[in-house]
């Protein structure tokens, strides 16, 4: 049980543990609140594994202590607890043994062991630069714009600062940024905030090592570069035309708050679970899209969920060799490994079937239909934290299931099914080969 992969989504275990009792605490709920467990579970497993999708409403349920809480479970699942107790073993020792490098080194998904404790200070570093930037116009927009006092201002600034950068979506109103939708201080600072934490720290630190020579660029800060860029003018320009002139949704805005509030349907779902519409009263089509892009996600080893964007683009690729008949499959002037190629087809093909599976018993335990339901569960498994507004109202059996779809989401797919069937044994033989039927 201590292999550092097995140690990984214990150790988130242990921060929900810790969210959930001090959610529980009656510092932590307004008068009002229902004592019950199962709001402090949901929300601790949302705040830790950084989602965002809510049992009750935040502003008005929990108490400052308690969103204080939320934003440090916030935190601390976005930096990674390994990474994070890792950081905290170097400040305060100066050194760190071989053993909780390895630990570090699978949650921050470096390559190199010896890279792990320059990657931890960057990470550290990366984080605070975007939050300080992104709290800082928040403040000055809430102060100024909306006339809060200066604290509460700085209150609202930091945490939704925190709350974009980590992808967690959770916010200060009830109606989320609804109240902002066609306010572009407000929804483009959060925007470039969660891209930001969305492409993942080995691309920003390949970026400070290489610049802009594209020439020089890794496949992988390649795929998610271009991928993203590529799936956010997709998803901006398909929310565009759905919900343009739906009186529901756009309709009533002016022609820039359209295109803001389209910006922000192509972003938001890219795990960071913020809202400026309600998407209870979305179209079907939008719900469809909006599941797509959030079951690919973000980057990997950043804070974003889903299967992750350079996942989905190598086995894009690898569908588009095997059609032209490649041996290999190739990305630019590099090939990608066989090992590679089962990785990424083992985390999409579990990511498939623990949506399905989620899917399948919200219908049975609920009377939701089917275009509700997969969203809520996509939403779930991918970290996104949209709702289309049945979360509040599910069972307690389904917000488990929601629970188990959030942590899975979070640890990832890969993780876990490792940490359950680690095997150290290596085969020393081949069986014969034999060709099945395909298709």
């Amino acid at each position: 049980m201590l292999h550092p992969v097995r140690l990984v989504p214990l150790a988130y275990l242990c921060m929900i543990s810790i969210g959930t009792l001090l959610l529980m605490l009656p510092a932590a709920r307004t008068a009002q609140a229902d004592e019950g467990f199962m709001p402090a579970l949901f929300t601790s497993v949302s705040a830790v594994c950084v989602t965002g999708l809510i049992t009750v409403d935040t502003p008005t349920f929990w108490t400052p202590f308690g969103h204080a809480v939320i934003l440090g479970l916030i935190q601390v699942g976005g930096f990674g607890i390994m990474s994070l107790g890792t950081l905290l073993a170097l400040l305060l020792r100066k050194k760190i043994g071989l053993h909780g490098q390895l630990v570090a080194q699978s949650e921050t998904h470096t390559l190199n062991l010896g890279d792990v404790r320059d990657v931890l200070f960057r990470v550290a570093r990366i984080m605070l630069f975007f939050e300080g930037a992104a709290a800082i116009l928040l403040t000055g927009r809430f102060w100024v714009a909306y006339h809060e006092n200066p604290l509460t201002a700085l209150w609202h600034g930091v945490f939704h600062a925190v709350s974009a950068f980590n992808n967690a979506g959770f916010a200060l109103y009830s109606d989320n940024l609804i109240g902002f939708a066609q306010d572009p201080w407000i929804i483009i600072p959060i925007c470039l905030a969660l891209i930001a934490g969305g492409l993942g720290f080995p691309v920003f630190i390949e970026l400070r090592r290489q610049g802009f020579r594209l020439g020089s660029w890794t496949v992988h800060t390649r795929l998610t570069i271009f991928g993203t860029i590529a799936l956010l003018i997709l998803g901006t320009v398909l929310f565009a035309a759905v919900e343009w002139n739906r009186q529901e949704t756009l309709g009533g805005f002016s022609p820039g708050g359209k295109l803001l509030a389209a910006l922000a349907g192509g972003v938001f779902p890219r795990t960071a679970g913020f809202n400026s519409i309600d998407y209870a009263a979305a179209a079907p089509e939008t719900l469809f899209i909006t599941d797509i892009l959030m079951f690919i996600g973000g980057g990997s080893a950043g804070t974003a969920g889903g299967i992750k964007v350079a996942t989905f683009l190598v086995l894009g690729f690898a569908i588009w060799n095997e059609i032209r008949g490649n041996e290999q499959v190739n990305i630019g002037n590099r090939s990608i490994s066989s090992s590679v190629q089962r990785q990424a087809l083992t985390v999409a093909l579990l990511g498939v079937a623990a949506v399905i599976i989620g899917t399948l018993l919200l219908l049975t335990f609920t009377d939701h239909g089917l275009d509700k339901t997969l969203f809520e569960a996509t939403s779930a498994f991918g970290t996104v934290g949209l709702s289309a507004g049945i979360t509040a109202g599910l069972p307690a059996n389904a917000q488990l299931v929601l629970i188990v779809l959030m942590f899975l989401g979070r640890i990832g797919t890969i993780t876990v099914s490792t940490a359950l069937a680690l095997s150290l044994r290596s085969r020393l033989f081949r069986l014969p080969e034999e060709r099945p039927i395909i298709g």
